[in-house]
């Protein structure tokens, strides 16, 4: 058997912590889906600010025309427009 180092693997970052370069994309949130109205590689967390690449990216509000970093966030923006229950 063969083992590899595991310093090997370290340059593989979790996705939100790498530098994503590029522009921002504009969006139109739809139920399930989204449609590009401008080219981009990612969109901003209306939460947290956390760049979102467009192939990461799983949480937005139809309602509001925001995405979200991940469950938590789109949560914490629920709530704080009275949205759902707290």
């Amino acid at each position: 058997m063969v083992f590899e180092h595991p310093a090997r693997y370290t340059d593989h970052m979790n996705q939100f912590e790498r530098d994503i370069g590029g522009r921002p994309a504009v969006l139109q949130y739809l139920d399930g889906e989204y449609r590009v109205i401008t080219p981009g590689t990612y969109v901003v967390c209306a939460v947290t600010g956390t760049r979102i690449p467009l192939e990461a990216l799983r949480y937005w509000s139809v309602d509001l025309q925001e995405a979200y970093a991940g469950p938590a966030a789109a949560l914490k923006r629920l709530q704080e427009k009275g949205l759902t229950n707290r």
